[in-house]
C-alpha cells in the first residue's frame, strides 16, 4: 500500500476508503472498475472493526485466562483456611479465605464476549445489490456472505443490520471491558482493606519505598493502581451508550470520529489495567 498516495487521494476525495481504493485501482488498473463493486464503506470498515475488535479480545482472554488460572491456584491452596467474613465491612461469620477468592474468580468469569459478522449486506443492510449482482440469485448471495463471513474467522453473521451493524455491539464490546474493570475493582479493593488489618499484602521489594515521608510503610501501589485505571475504563461505557442512541434509520455518520477514539482507548487501558 503506497501510504503517501493514499492520504494525496483523500486530500482530494476527503473519503478514506475511496482514497484507498484509488490507490489499489492505480496498482492493477484493470481491477480499479470492481474493487469496490457492489461494496460500500461500511461493508470495509465496520466488517474490519468487528475483526479487529474480535482479535483485542483474542489478545486479552488469554490474560485473563491466566489471572483466572492463577487466582484458581490460590483459591485450593487456601480452601479451608478459615477468614472473618465482612458484611457491611463490619466483622460478620467465618468464611474461608479460598471462598473469598472464588467470588472474584466469579466476576472475571462472567466476563465473557462473543462477537458476530456484519457480513455482506449491501448499502442499507438489504442485499440488494448482490442480489443484482448475482442475477437475482438469492443462494449465491447467502453463499457468499456466509463464505466472506467465515474467511474472516466468524461462526455467525447478523442477519438484519443497516448500512452498519448495530452500534449496540460497541455497548456490549465495552460492557464487557467496562465490566473487567469493575471485577478488577472489586478484587483490588478488597485487597486494599484487606492489606489494613494485616491480612494480606502485596509483594514489596527489597529496595522499595512505601512513602516519601514515611518508607516504612506498606503503601498498596498496586492496587490504587488498578482501581484508578479501572474508573477510568468504567466511564468509558457512557460513550457508545450515547452514540447508538442517536443512530439514525440505517446509519448516520456522527459516530465515525467518535468510535475510532472510543474503541482504540478502551482496549488501550485495559491491557494498561
Amino acid at each position: 500500500m503506497d501510504f503517501k498516495m493514499t492520504a494525496e487521494e483523500e486530500k482530494q476525495l476527503r473519503h478514506d476508503v475511496m482514497a484507498h481504493v484509488h490507490t489499489f485501482g492505480h496498482c492493477c488498473p484493470k481491477a480499479a472498475g470492481i474493487i469496490h463493486l457492489d461494496a460500500t464503506s461500511c461493508y470495509v470498515r465496520d466488517n474490519t472493526d468487528l475483526i479487529i475488535l474480535r482479535n483485542a479480545f483474542d489478545l486479552l482472554w488469554p490474560k485473563l485466562a491466566r489471572v483466572i488460572s492463577r487466582l484458581a491456584d490460590f483459591a485450593k491452596e487456601h480452601a479451608n483456611l478459615p477468614t472473618l467474613g465482612f458484611t457491611h465491612f463490619q466483622p460478620a461469620q467465618l468464611t474461608t479465605v479460598g471462598k473469598r477468592c472464588c467470588l472474584w474468580i466469579q466476576g472475571l468469569c462472567m466476563d465473557l464476549q462473543n462477537l458476530r459478522f456484519r457480513g455482506v449486506k449491501g448499502t442499507t443492510g438489504t442485499q440488494a445489490s448482490f442480489l443484482q449482482l448475482f442475477e437475482g440469485d438469492h443462494q449465491k448471495v447467502e453463499q457468499l456472505d456466509k463464505l466472506v463471513s467465515e474467511k474472516a474467522g466468524f461462526k455467525r453473521a447478523f442477519i438484519i443490520p443497516g448500512q452498519t451493524y448495530s452500534r449496540k455491539v460497541d455497548i456490549e464490546v465495552l460492557s464487557v471491558l467496562a465490566s473487567l474493570g469493575v471485577s478488577g475493582h472489586n478484587i483490588c479493593t478488597d485487597i486494599h482493606l484487606l492489606e489494613n488489618i494485616k491480612e494480606t499484602e502485596e509483594l514489596f521489594e527489597n529496595q522499595q519505598i512505601g512513602s516519601s515521608a514515611m518508607p516504612y510503610k506498606r503503601n498498596p501501589m498496586r492496587s490504587e493502581r488498578c482501581c484508578s485505571l479501572a474508573r477510568h475504563l468504567m466511564t468509558l461505557l457512557t460513550d457508545p451508550l450515547q452514540t447508538a442512541s442517536v443512530q439514525w434509520f440505517e446509519r448516520t455518520l456522527d459516530d465515525s470520529a467518535n468510535r475510532r477514539i472510543c474503541l482504540a482507548e478502551v482496549f488501550h487501558r485495559q491491557i494498561l489495567y
